[in-house]
């Protein structure tokens, strides 16, 4: 540790080589973004250096604050363009890790002869295989099925309010040109025609890329997203640019709450709500959501969809507005697992623009021996007594169902770790995203609480970020040392808790009310308190590990609940595979919401 007169030293010379005024950069922009002023007064650089923790003598401080007065600050005047990433990739491989590397072939379920319906709505809710069927057998034609999906989204979008723009001509486009490529021959797979719906944080030529907020509802992104891209190539036909909270944080957009389609009196709570509650309606075959504190797995378990976090550096993010470096992910939201190792394996493959994304085939193979995986599961989160009962017979039927299909999982506990520490990244890298904006004044509407995050994220000096990121590197070696000995293992969904459970009725009067001019100023819900759900949840996701959360029964009430299936690093086939198994035999995608 730096002794005081060495810290006074190291100081002195960092000031003599012109770096006085990036020292402190995040500390005193707060003061003085709070004060309104242009200048570093003496009280604002003596507050800066107590949170710092360094000592001055008074000339030191004099000549340091003329130095950060009369210097200009390089890092702001450097024009940064939102799709720049930092040099550094943060990888989850910890020392140890195997990965499979051989190619091999990919195994999709037996599809069983499939009949066009009388009324063509009723395949609405299908599996994607099965549509896929249909308009491979030409029973259905893309322009038909796109036509269908198209009039479902109008219809309930004034009820759930989960489009932002629809991209109706390019569907149209996209779907004649699948009827006329599958007319002569050229099949290019499952997702071939089939309508899909991409989160509105994801940029599509030609059309707005709002990122939920008023401060960017007109803005254009004139790239194509790599998911965008990739999907494309595949055949699938883009529906709409689906809702997100606003800048993919909660339930809340500039145009009001998306609502959950199994009560429309609820939100549908993380960021990619757009995109859980149209899958679950049943108005798109399939969506992409984005995930970087449970903004894929929670609106999946609230609208009953099925949703996948995979495992970070499987799905390039370029194209997508960008929270956190180091945590974001792109996945699928379904309505089955099957569907979403469909949509995974169009989707995780390596780019030229996202360097964390590895090329590291995916095997799906529908045909597992579930019996033979190694599966655990976290036994403190499942007894956490203050969990919600109806969650807790719910989860009990999956151990249950699991027992009948020959798993029976092992019991495991996690250390206790410092993964609190570590969210300091997540503080700091939401920081460096908006810190342009903020400083210009374009997120001048947000609520006081969101605004009081985003100041408040450059308090965090580069030191204090560096040695979270080595707190986040003990934290992943000793996660890895208990779950590694599993390919799957269960948790439970953070929702099981009173507290957010709460804060979801408490937010009930909202859902129906559209915002003031200017954006929504509706609260955020709050995460639950700390306990070893939620210690877990923290620890998986910033340990980079891939997840799905499936439907296992409903509430009371009549809304879903679910639990989660955790792979091993990249090892998404077998957490899949368990995850089929079970929802095949649940069957609990039989229940769709009633929206008439």
């Amino acid at each position: 540790m730096m002794t005081n007169p060495s810290r006074r030293h190291f100081l002195t010379v960092c000031s003599t080589a012109g770096l006085s005024s990036t020292l402190l950069p995040g500390v005193l922009w707060a003061r003085l973004q709070d004060s309104g002023r242009r200048q570093v007064t003496l009280e604002m650089l003596e507050g800066a250096l107590a949170v710092a923790d360094i000592e001055l003598a008074d000339g030191d401080k004099q000549r340091l604050l003329s130095e950060l007065n009369n210097q200009p600050n390089e890092l702001r005047t450097v024009a940064i363009e939102d799709s720049v990433a930092p040099p550094m990739y943060f990888s989850p491989l910890v020392p140890g890790t195997r990965l499979d590397r051989t190619p091999g072939p990919v195994h999709m379920s037996e599809v069983p002869a499939v009949r066009r319906p009388t009324r063509l709505e009723d395949v609405a809710f299908w599996p994607l295989l099965h549509l896929a069927e249909l308009i491979r057998t030409r029973q259905v034609t893309s322009t038909e099925l796109t036509q269908m999906y198209l009039a479902r989204l109008h219809r309930f979008d004034p009820l759930l309010n989960f489009v932002v723009t629809f991209t109706e001509p390019l569907a149209l486009a996209q779907a004649a040109e699948a009827d006329r490529e599958i007319a002569a021959g050229r099949y290019r797979g499952p997702l071939h025609g089939i309508p899909w719906g991409c989160k509105d944080i994801i940029a599509v030529p030609g059309y707005k890329t709002t990122w939920g907020s008023s401060a960017y509802r007109d803005q254009h992104l004139e790239i194509e997203a790599t998911v965008v891209k990739l999907l494309r190539e595949a055949g699938a036909v883009l529906l709409a640019k689906l809702a997100t909270g606003e800048l993919a944080m909660g339930d809340t957009w500039f145009a009001g709450r998306t609502r959950n389609p199994w009560n429309p009196t609820q939100g549908t709570s993380g960021s990619s709500a757009g995109p859980a509650s149209a899958t679950a309606a049943g108005c798109v075959a399939f969506a992409i959501g984005s995930e970087t504190s449970g903004s894929i797995l929670t609106p999946s378990t609230v609208a009953g969809a099925t949703g996948v976090r995979p495992t970070f550096g499987r799905v390039s993010r370029f194209g997508a507005m960008t929270l956190s470096w180091s945590i974001d992910r792109l996945g699928p939201i379904c309505r089955f697992v099957e569907d979403c190792a469909i949509v995974l394996q169009a989707i995780a493959k390596p780019d030229d623009n996202d360097f964390s994304v590895i090329d590291l085939p995916l095997k799906w193979d529908a045909r597992t021996d579930v019996r033979k995986l190694r599966v655990g599961y976290v036994a403190a989160g499942f007894a956490e007594a203050s969990r919600l009962p109806e969650w807790r017979a719910n989860e009990a039927s999956v151990f249950a169902e699991l027992k009948d299909l020959g798993v029976v999982p092992e019991p495991f506990d996690l250390p206790e770790l410092p993964t609190n520490a570590a969210l300091d990244i997540l503080m700091a890298e939401v920081g460096a995203s908006f810190d342009a904006a903020l400083r210009a004044g374009r997120l001048a509407h947000l609520p006081p609480g969101r605004a009081y995050m985003f100041k408040t994220a450059g308090l965090k000096s580069g030191v204090d970020y560096v040695q979270a990121q080595r707190v986040r590197t003990i934290v992943m070696r000793r996660f890895a040392e208990v779950v590694s000995k599993y390919d799957v293992y269960l948790a439970p969904s953070t929702l099981a808790t009173p507290e957010f459970q709460r804060s979801l009725k408490e937010s009930a009067a909202a859902a129906l009310q559209e915002p003031p001019a200017g954006g929504s100023t509706s609260p955020r819900i709050a995460p639950p308190p700390a306990g070893p759900t939620v210690s877990h949840f923290l620890t998986a996701n910033i340990c980079g590990y891939p997840a799905v959360s499936v439907p296992n029964g409903f509430t009371e009430e009549g809304t879903p609940t679910s639990v989660l299936f955790v792979g091993g690093l990249y090892k998404e086939p077998a957490m899949l595979a368990l995850a089929k198994a079970y929802q095949d035999r649940a069957a609990w995608y039989k229940r769709e919401p009633n929206l008439v």
